[in-house]
């Protein structure tokens, strides 16, 4: 089944119905779903798709023969050209008078074994792209090559593509559309558990409740998800281990660049250079105060859900998860989900007012969400507000999120409110956001002040569903 991705589809529709050269970039991590959408657009076009492999120059080539070979029929056997710029001057001479779409998946395996072959696009590229129909489609997920050796200023292909996609996960209310059965609480959870990652929706079963999705999975020494985040370390990195402990210290708890540099028993310098790959991967984030600048701030956590619940629940309990004990593995999880679900619930409220603002029923215009912590000067302590949003030096929003089984009480408004003082702005507005829904007390108030919007769980899913 295929869903999604209808404003790629639509990108890359447009530009084939141009009928000239085209020349598109798409990339994005693994498993996220970059051939599922080629695979789609290409689905009822004349085209070569040709994936790259892990492999020589030699092997490549061939492969890449036989994909142009099953377009042509030219040739009653399938020869190998005896270079990549004789196969693909043949591929421009086949779009020279209809529209063909050239896919080259997995480039960067091409692109490293055949080290000429960037020059060699851009030198067909400069002499064929007044004449030909042809559509080229260069697809990677290494992130890193695809921006430092296609899309950077100084790539040899810069400034010869029409366009780019960066494949990113469903958001949650893309990802709600992949299970018919889930219960609301579950496809949160779901949503907590493997993101919006497609390959990682596809192990979760919607027949069965989220206890037996993670004995399935992560608790299964035999599904593809038990080793997942290790498997996927060493296909994008050269030193999984360091990388490994990096992670399992941010999960831990160490948020700090001083404190993961002391819990892996690395420099911070050596440390700043492998947290860069990881935030250029997606798998962790960087974050200051909402509205301040200093790095000294700067807090480091997982950004991506799987890693996430893997890293929180997997390690401690791996002993007993190979012993076949997942009884008693999932014992050792459960009491802990809720708690887990609340920084997940704050990124599915953040998803909310986002759409919110694009459909033009939010309060606030602001350009930009994020969280914010630092210190009350009247109570003289550490506070957090989960999301602040400003649309100028007068007005701003400020939120509190709980994914609890209570109703959101009168003392949440108020604490919120009074913690929205330490800033100054003339304009406060402020959103709820409830699992379960708000007390009489807090209605009546959010009533009375007007400038309070309370946005339950299931309000979240209406707008998904409206």
């Amino acid at each position: 089944m295929f869903i999604g991705r209808e404003k790629e589809l639509t990108a890359l529709n447009n530009l084939y119905a141009s009928d000239k050269f085209e020349f598109v970039v798409i990339y994005g991590r693994r498993r996220v779903g970059k051939t599922s959408l080629i695979n789609q657009f290409i689905n009822d076009k004349k085209s070569i798709y040709f994936m790259g492999v892990e492999s020589n120059s030699k092997q490549n080539l061939e492969n890449f023969s036989k994909s142009i070979f099953e377009l042509s029929t030219e040739f009653a056997s399938t020869p190998t050209f005896d270079s990549f710029q004789r196969a693909l001057e043949y591929a421009f001479k086949l779009s020279e008078n209809e529209r063909i779409v050239l896919v080259i998946d997995e480039y960067p395996y091409v692109a490293r074994s055949s080290k000429s072959l960037a020059s060699t696009l851009q030198l067909l590229i400069d002499k064929n792209k007044d004449n030909s129909k042809l559509m080229l489609i260069l697809c990677g997920s290494s992130m890193s090559y695809m921006e430092d050796y296609v899309l950077s200023y100084k790539a040899p292909l810069y400034g010869r593509r029409s366009a780019q996609i960066k494949l990113l996960p469903f958001s949650f209310g893309e990802t709600c559309r992949y299970f018919k059965n889930f219960s609301d609480i579950d496809k949160a959870m779901v949503y907590g558990m493997v993101g919006g990652t497609p390959q990682y929706l596809l192990q979760m079963n919607d027949k069965l409740n989220i206890e037996n999705n993670i004995k399935n999975t992560f608790l299964n020494p035999t599904s593809s998800l038990f080793e997942e985040p290790e498997n996927l370390l060493k296909q994008e990195v050269r030193e999984p281990a360091l990388y490994n402990a990096i992670i399992t210290a941010i999960a831990s708890g160490a948020s700090r660049m001083a404190e993961i540099s002391t819990k892996v028993g690395e420099d911070t310098n050596i440390c700043s250079v492998y947290l860069k790959n990881l935030l250029l991967l997606g798998i962790i984030r960087k974050e200051s105060p909402y509205g301040e600048k200093s790095t000294k701030k700067s807090i480091y956590s997982i950004e991506d859900n799987m890693f996430r619940f893997w890293y929180r629940f997997i390690p401690e309990n791996n002993s007993i998860i190979v012993r076949g004990a997942t009884e008693l593995a999932y014992k050792h999880i459960e009491p802990y989900l809720s708690d887990y679900m609340g920084k997940v619930f704050e990124e599915i409220c953040m998803q909310y007012l986002w759409n919110e603002l694009l459909n033009n029923k939010c309060q606030v215009q602001f350009s930009s969400l994020g969280r914010w912590w630092g210190n009350d000067p009247k109570q003289k302590k550490q506070i957090e507000i989960d999301i602040i949003g400003e649309q100028d030096k007068n007005t701003a929003l400020f939120c509190e999120c709980k994914w609890t089984n209570e109703k959101v009480d009168l003392s949440v408004l108020e604490i919120l409110k009074e913690r929205s003082e330490i800033f100054s702005y003339k304009n406060s507005y402020f959103y709820l956001f409830s699992k379960s829904g708000f007390t009489k007390g807090c209605i009546n108030k959010a009533n009375e002040i007007g400038s309070v919007t309370l946005v339950s769980y299931k309000d979240i899913l209406n707008q998904y569903i409206l």
